[in-house]
């Protein structure tokens, strides 16, 4: 078999499907030789046909490029890729024997993959990744679109594709995959969450950890995924049936069930390294087509890679050739997947100009924010790096909004009892003007979060004082040591129903708390119904029941289930929460201003109190809307709090995380008035009143 091969052309980069056959084009600056090479199938071990480009007519500039007449969709292919060694161009990791996927390819097969046979030099063909050529046309969208919702209405929800239903309790036709996601989308309309955040779904070497679990000997994994491959290819083992290719519309078909369902869809994007690693890590692409373009090495050293991303490479993001793959990317993923919103993991890093240093302007950041294809798509900013480079507040731009690394630490610290941080915790609530406002943003740059996939789930959080990781192999030196934890009296599991009760009312305080802050909400799938990990708050390589969804939690912890649900519907029900703007101090027609402090005493929220624990604030509702009084009683004693005047309405409460449940949150109808001025809150747990007529 072969087919017939003309010179094609430079753009676009990638395979694409045109009439007669398939365009293919390489960017490579210093490359002094291309073979385009051909597979019959995904588990083929050798190409069929081997096309070399000629330096002259398959070569425009830098791209290297051919159209193979007659080649269909779902071919596989991939490249070999040869140039000058690193004594005469000096960061170049050239090697011709190795077999490279290509960075622009729709999708990838890892079926005959061994990491081990990349890392270092000579042929490695029968053991290589493939790229795949897809043909984005002709799906059925069925009428479908972006959602489009606004920022200040969102709550998001963090999750792992494989690991919401992976675990046999999910009782899915397809757990791990995309299409396990769909049989599972009423779960979430039901808890009324408007946006999942995916951890990275790009293709990603899960084989990149060669540790072993000190348990039972079963090799660890590379479970999160942030160790991309190719930035335009769904990852393959989440689909059902990756061999013809069908990795792109697998991943549509949740996209469209979930923008049916009214969710919309944030990915977590890796632009800051690559799966390659450092000097010793494997040539899987970039490295072999142009490692001194699309990565930092070490001035006068380049055989070794400048680690800002703590991953052992960095990619060069502000150079124009890797610049311009990102925001190919994210157009991509935006015009022919319909995502909704991107989350980019440490995200500083693409802030870094070519010398590696921050810049003002950062070209690909820009590219981003003023991109009009982009313009509707939210982009929220891990804004720090592994090398010490800490934006949140200040990431370039202006309409990026941040992981609010500020919210967490506080509000962790308050929840566990710190005394003295009321100022900042009602900063924080406020939707950290002090971070945002000077700057002309508004409190939808914040988004809020007490924890995330990186570190303790929410009932660990409440559970130990210290993290539990020597499943991961490595001594327990991983992990985070500061985690502003508190374990609630017993590290651990406890047959204590004194502790257990305790540790209950601590989740549903920061379930409460993160739902009355302005900004945009965010929490980790499973927190809801009390997900552990046992303490691992570096479960990374975990991919077994410590990280997966645990189904049969859904019942046990139900009274949670139910808490967290009409919270977020109470969120939702009440705009004074999600405001677009700061607030101003300006009176309702009622008298009550946007917000006013308080401590047990009105108007005395005592800011410079070393010894505080307690916080309440009044939101004054706009016209009909309900004014909301909120009390928030971290102390280790019942306290009681003065309670303001609601002219010609009635205060009535409508949450109590002291209570058991169903009285820990009640709806507005089934709310019983407050008798008096002032309302006896127990310890260790948020009040929350409305005002009716």
């Amino acid at each position: 078999m072969s087919y017939p091969v003309e010179f094609g052309r430079p753009h676009p980069l990638g395979a694409t499907v045109q009439e007669g056959g398939v365009n293919f084009s390489l960017f490579s600056h210093h490359a002094e030789s291309v073979e385009l090479l051909l597979f019959a199938h995904h588990d083929s071990v050798e190409p069929y046909q081997t096309v070399p480009l000629h330096p002259v007519d398959n070569r425009t500039f830098r791209s290297w490029h051919a159209f193979v007449r007659g080649l269909p969709a779902g071919s596989y292919y991939a490249y070999r890729v040869d140039g000058p060694s690193h004594a005469a161009s000096p960061g170049s990791r050239f090697d011709g024997e190795k077999v490279l996927v290509d960075p622009y390819a729709r999708a990838n097969s890892a079926f005959l993959w061994q990491r081990g046979s990349a890392c270092g030099p000579g042929d490695n063909t029968a053991t290589s990744m493939r790229s795949v050529v897809v043909d984005p046309q002709g799906y059925d969208w069925e009428g479908d679109l972006p959602l489009n919702r606004p920022s200040a209405e969102s709550v998001i929800y963090e999750m792992h594709v494989a690991g919401f239903t992976k675990s046999p309790t999910s009782s899915v036709a397809e757990p791990g995959t995309f299409a396990g996601l769909i049989e599972k989308i009423p779960y979430l309309q039901e808890l009324g969450v408007t946006a999942v955040e995916l951890l990275p779904v790009f293709q990603f070497d899960d084989q990149e950890n060669d540790r072993t679990s000190p348990y039972d000997g079963r090799r660890l994994s590379n479970y999160w995924g942030y160790s991309t491959v190719a930035f335009f290819a769904p990852h393959s083992d989440y689909c059902v049936a990756p061999e013809p290719g069908g990795h792109l519309d697998e991943f549509r078909d949740m996209v469209k069930a979930l923008h049916k369902a009214g969710i919309e869809v944030i990915l977590d994007v890796v632009f800051n390294h690559t799966s390659e690693g450092n000097h010793e890590g494997p040539t899987i692409g970039f490295k072999g087509i142009d490692n001194a373009d699309y990565y930092f090495t070490v001035p006068g050293a380049r055989q070794y890679y400048m680690d800002y991303s703590g991953c052992g490479n960095t990619l060069n993001c502000n150079h124009p050739i890797v610049g311009k793959m990102i925001v190919d990317a994210l157009t991509y993923w935006v015009t022919e997947a319909h995502v909704d919103g991107f989350r980019f993991d440490e995200g500083s890093i693409l802030s870094r100009g070519e010398d590696g240093a921050p810049v003002k302007h950062p070209p690909v950041l820009w590219d981003i924010e003023l991109s009009g294809v982009l313009a509707d798509t939210k982009v929220i900013a891990e804004a720090w790096d592994a090398a010490g480079l800490y934006q949140v507040g200040y990431f370039p731009g202006s309409r990026w909004a941040e992981w609010n690394g500020r919210y967490r630490d506080d509000v962790r610290r308050f929840v566990r009892g710190d005394p003295g941080i009321v100022g900042s915790v009602a900063s924080r609530i406020a939707g950290s003007a002090d971070m945002y406002q000077a700057s002309g943003r508004s409190p939808i740059s914040s988004v809020n979060f007490v924890n995330c996939h990186d570190g303790f789930t929410l009932s660990d959080l409440v559970s130990y004082d210290g993290k539990h990781n020597d499943a991961n192999g490595e001594d327990n030196r991983d992990g985070n040591d500061d985690n502003m934890s508190w374990n609630c009296g017993v590290e651990g599991d406890t047959s204590d129903s004194g502790v257990e009760e305790l540790r209950r009312r601590q989740v549903r305080n920061f379930c409460a708390i993160l739902m009355l802050s302005q900004g945009v909400p965010m929490f980790v799938g499973g927190d809801e119904v009390r997900r552990t990990q046992q303490g691992n708050n570096n479960a990374y390589c975990q991919d077994n029941e410590l990280s997966w969804f645990d189904w049969s939690l859904v019942e046990r912890n139900h009274d949670l289930f139910r808490f967290f649900k009409m919270m977020i519907a109470f969120r939702k029900d009440h705009p004074s929460l999600h405001r677009r703007s700061f607030f101003t101090g300006q009176a309702n027609a009622r008298g009550l201003a946007d917000i006013s402090w308080h401590g047990c005493q009105l108007l005395a929220p005592g800011w410079s109190d070393p010894a505080s624990r307690v916080l309440a604030f009044t939101l004054g509702g706009r016209d009909a809307e309900a004014d909301i009084h909120a009390i928030l009683n971290m102390d280790s004693q019942d306290l009681r709090f003065a309670v303001p005047r609601a002219p010609g309405r009635q205060w009535v409460k409508v949450v109590d995380t002291a209570a058991p449940s169903p009285l820990d949150i009640v709806a507005a109808d089934e709310a019983k008035p407050i008798d008096g001025d002032d309302l006896l809150v127990g310890s260790r747990s948020v009040s929350v009143l409305i005002s009716r007529d």
